[in-house]
């Protein structure tokens, strides 16, 4: 491989005489060399190894290293592939040892496979204002001697990861491994705070791994969806701060001042092998299924289709926690639920009615209900007529970390034969309530209730759900409600009966039927 050296001031470094490595001009590629011994002027401070024009230069399958700069020790802006960027310094209070744009710079490098390592920054030791793909962050050191509280970002600073490992970095204040950035689908272990902050991450993260980091709060400040953060070493009494916590997998429920979530769970993530690091998810892992697939299908990661591995991030119909996706589960199930309520995770309660309450664990899991209790179900509970505001009052059993949508009908034999009259309706403790103000005429009406909303935005209509409650209206005052409690399969026919718990309006029944009798009346 060619060398391209720079020079560096002696006892400096950077200076007026000083000569970075490369300059590469806009839509320029550089291919193929090692880049040494750069260093920058003071009025030409960024890049000491190579200043790219703009991200439009690329940089493929070359060594940047041993560089100095005030402002991005080894890159400056430009697209870096396949690279090794190793030991670069920089002096004077700037950001990024390894690849950067400065702290108030409008552009940074746009990092895919390459490896970022050993490099020393005031912030952001590994890089900062950039964006990383299937990148290694090993072993930066951003900030000055324990006790200076000096130094933001030991790998990572305010920049975007996606299938990275962040990995035994050190900062001087805050954020051992990466500060004021988004990580998704990445690995952030062994990173140390020595000062007051955080060890592993401040910042956003994704279907991420945070394990064995240490700090005053070892773990995350920030928003985490679908990771696991988890064996962490706090030197205060809270592994999190101002933390918000979304169907992670937690060393404990979040107590600290500032800290909230749902559907976090506290079972051990169960790794192939802890100490041996790695990370993947054994056959009985709580991790497994156990995620929301909308946090991974949003606008923002544009759909992260693979794992750290590369194999498909979505196995099973749900994401797993963390950053590798178990490929090969037994269940539909999410484990972590199946195991909190005693059920096998090998496939077989997955369709099974085990209350008896005309929901299976599925359609249980998904509507947020209590699988082995006969009375926690979705149904449509009551319909009222209402004068103040003139409607129909309709009330339906709920769960407060679920969101619903209701529809109505005026004619079953139309196709389609329901219409939403109202999504994203959060769901409240017991029961949720709403006044439909737009049903004043004689009607018919007929609703249901579907669950919508599952901790980020799932939806499911009921046809998904039978066990979403039907009920229908007559001219007000007359109101007729049908409440299906329970439902049972005919041998002989193999079609679904019906059992009407209660219907009104001068008809009591109490039996099996092919349909309600309630609405078939018209």
């Amino acid at each position: 491989m060619t060398i391209i050296q720079g020079y560096q001031v002696p006892g400096t470094t950077n200076g007026d005489f000083a000569v970075r490595c490369v300059y590469l001009s806009d839509r320029s590629t550089l291919s193929g060399f090692t880049l040494t011994n750069g260093a920058t002027t003071g009025s030409d401070i960024y890049g000491g190894g190579v200043y790219c024009a703009s991200v439009r230069s690329v940089v493929t399958n070359c060594v940047i290293i041993g560089n100095s700069a005030y402002s991005g020790g080894g890159a400056y802006l430009g697209t870096l592939l396949n690279c090794v960027i190793s030991d670069n310094i920089v002096s004077g209070g700037g950001s990024g040892g390894g690849a950067s744009g400065n702290s108030g710079g409008t552009f940074g490098c746009k990092l895919v496979n390459c490896v970022i390592s050993n490099n020393i920054a005031r912030y952001g030791g590994g890089a900062s204002w950039s964006t990383l793909v299937n990148c290694r962050v090993i072993g930066n050191t951003a900030g000055g001697p324990i006790g200076t509280a000096i130094g933001d970002g030991g790998g990572i600073y305010q920049s975007v990861l996606t299938n990275c490992i962040v990995a035994k970095n050190w900062a001087g204040y805050e954020g051992g491994g990466a500060w004021a950035s988004t990580l998704i689908g990445c690995i952030v272990s062994d990173n140390y705070c020595a000062d007051y902050g955080v060890g592993g991450v401040v910042g956003t993260l994704i279907n991420c791994t945070v394990v064995n980091n240490a700090g005053d709060v070892g773990g995350v400040s920030g928003t985490a969806q679908n990771s696991i953060i988890y064996y962490s070493t706090n030197r205060s009494l809270y592994w999190t701060d101002n933390g918000y916590f979304t169907n992670c997998c937690i060393t404990a429920l979040p107590t600290s001042p500032g800290s909230s979530g749902w559907n976090n769970f506290t079972n051990p993530p169960l790794f192939v092998n802890l100490e041996g690091e790695d990370f993947h998810l054994q056959s009985n892992s709580p991790c497994i299924n156990a995620g929301n697939n909308s946090y991974v299908t949003n606008f923002f990661t544009r759909s992260l289709t693979n794992d750290l591995d590369g194999n498909p991030r979505i196995v099973g119909g749900t994401v797993d926690i963390g950053a590798y996706e178990f490929q090969s589960p037994s269940s539909v199930l999410s484990y972590a639920w199946a195991q909190q309520y005693g059920l096998p995770t090998d496939g077989s309660a997955d369709y099974a009615d085990t209350d008896h309450d005309g929901m299976n664990n599925w359609q249980e899991w998904m509507a947020g209900t209590i699988p082995t209790n006969a009375l926690s179900l979705l149904e449509m509970l009551s319909l009222a007529s209402t004068n103040g505001p003139s409607g129909i009052i309709v009330t339906w059993q709920s769960v407060t970390n679920r969101s619903y949508f209701l529809q109505r009908s005026g004619d079953l034999s139309a196709q389609p034969a329901f219409s939403t009259i109202q999504s994203n309706i959060a769901g409240q403790a017991g029961t949720t309530t709403y006044t439909d103000t737009s049903a004043t005429n004689g009607g018919p009406y007929f609703y249901r209730v579907s669950v919508q909303y599952r901790a980020g935005g799932i939806r499911f209509g009921s046809a998904r759900l039978p066990a979403s409650r039907l009920a229908r209206t007559l001219a007000p005052p007359k109101v007729v409600e049908c409440a299906v409690h329970k439902r049972r399969k005919d041998l002989s026919s193999g079609r679904f009966l019906l059992r009407c718990a209660q219907c009104v309006n001068g008809l009591s029944v109490s039996r099996w039927w092919w349909s309600c009798p309630s609405l078939a009346r018209k």
